[in-house]
């Protein structure tokens, strides 16, 4: 029965081209009969939402090179064919409600992104109305996933990168005082703040560990004040919870002081723009950031199987950021659920695949999602040497359990 019906769609094939008119192209049929919706026992389809034109597509296209080069390591899985939708954000939030509508209209098996918590924050309640999961790559606001229970995320939130650099300075520094140099206004920086001070006072049992912590303005230009403040105090480690930006720029003004500081950082410090802005008196000893992926320390033998495609792909001497990493995971982790939940799945089926996983094995380490859709995972302390990143630290797993 099922030969014959195979036989019939190809005929009917078969005659829908002959009778295509002669200005009608091949690209022109693909589209209206070759391209429509998979039956979900042959193709899965993964919607791919990002900012691809804008101010934000050159920071997520790290992103999707490495939901790409995932793609072509794993074209296919249980015999089934994987397919890419994308649909540009456009680094607009008005812009990024029709993007998603868009995608959904689609009917993608699952969604990856988008860059910029704020857009995967739009698409939040159309993701959850449509019951179809999606996965986003390196947000870290706790409101992409809070709530939103079809949305998950493979890297950390902000408290939890307090809490591993507060670990850091703890355990591997051996330092028992700390200070913290935060713009004002800004409760993202806040939420990684508390989480470190928490952390550091309650492991010393010290309220006094902090024994600097000191404010800016954001987009401040001369930080002189507060960093002879932290100089005076004698700390050796601060938090820089800010805008990548004026964390450069602090760096930078430290180090022209002689300054005998290192300076902690959450993941946008591996950046290679953040690595642009820094200056050349900035020494590794300045820095330490959390990092997902570090290429001269594989974790197992996921990331040895991406870091040997990214070197086949752009060269031996190109080492790929860890939100490439990031994004490769994604996609494995996509193409597994949906593929675990059965045949022609629903939403809610590969939602709950998703939500028991445990220890999923990526490039980045071990991911295991917890109720509210964070990971718990492994994680790396690292540092910029020369254009380099280097590890700092063993690997831990952090996350909150839920």
């Amino acid at each position: 029965m099922k030969i014959r019906k195979i036989a019939a769609v190809a005929v009917t094939a078969v005659l829908t081209v002959t009778m295509l008119t002669g200005c009608t192209t091949f690209n022109n049929f693909k589209e209206a009969f070759l391209q429509q919706k998979k039956s979900s026992d042959v193709t899965i389809q993964i919607g791919i939402y990002e900012p691809m034109s804008g101010a934000d597509s050159d920071a997520a296209k790290a992103e999707i090179k490495g939901i790409e080069l995932a793609h072509e390591v794993y074209p296919n899985i249980g015999g089934k064919i994987v397919e890419l939708v994308y649909s540009d954000n456009s680094s607009d939030i008005d812009a990024a409600e029709t993007a998603i509508n868009n995608l959904i209209s689609k009917k993608p098996d699952i969604i990856l992104g988008s860059y910029g918590s704020v857009y995967s924050m739009i698409a939040g309640k159309p993701v959850n109305d449509a019951k179809i999961p999606a996965i986003a790559i390196t947000n870290d606001n706790p409101l992409v996933t809070k709530n939103y229970p079809y949305y998950f995320r493979v890297c950390y939130v902000d408290s939890n990168q307090g809490d591993l650099l507060a670990k850091y300075v703890l355990e591997q520094k051996q330092e028992t005082t700390a200070g913290v140099l935060i713009p004002n206004n800004d409760d993202v920086a806040m939420a990684m703040a508390t989480t470190f001070v928490d952390r550091i006072e309650a492991e010393t049992e010290n309220e006094d560990a902090i024994t600097a912590y000191e404010t800016y303005k954001p987009g401040q230009k001369d930080f002189t004040k507060p960093l002879k403040a932290i100089q005076e105090s004698g700390v050796k480690s601060v938090l820089l919870p800010g805008d990548s930006a004026d964390s450069a720029n602090i760096i930078n003004q430290a180090a022209d002081m002689g300054m005998d500081v290192m300076f902690l950082g959450p993941t946008d410090w591996s950046s290679k723009e953040f690595r642009s802005e820094l200056s050349s008196s900035v020494s590794k000893e300045h820095l330490a950031f959390v990092n997902f992926f570090t290429a001269d320390d594989t974790i197992n033998q996921e990331s040895e199987k991406f870091l040997e495609a990214y070197h086949e792909k752009y060269g031996k001497d190109k080492e790929p950021e860890d939100s490439v990493a990031l994004g490769y995971d994604a996609y494995l982790i996509a193409i597994n659920a949906v593929n675990d939940a059965g045949n022609d799945p629903s939403g809610n089926d590969i939602r709950k695949v998703l939500a028991s996983a445990k220890e999923f094995q990526g490039a980045s380490g071990n991911i295991t999602f917890n109720t509210e859709g964070d990971p718990l995972r492994s994680a790396q302390i690292s540092t910029w040497e020369g254009k380099k990143i280097v590890s700092r630290s063993e690997e831990r797993r952090v996350g909150k359990e839920c």
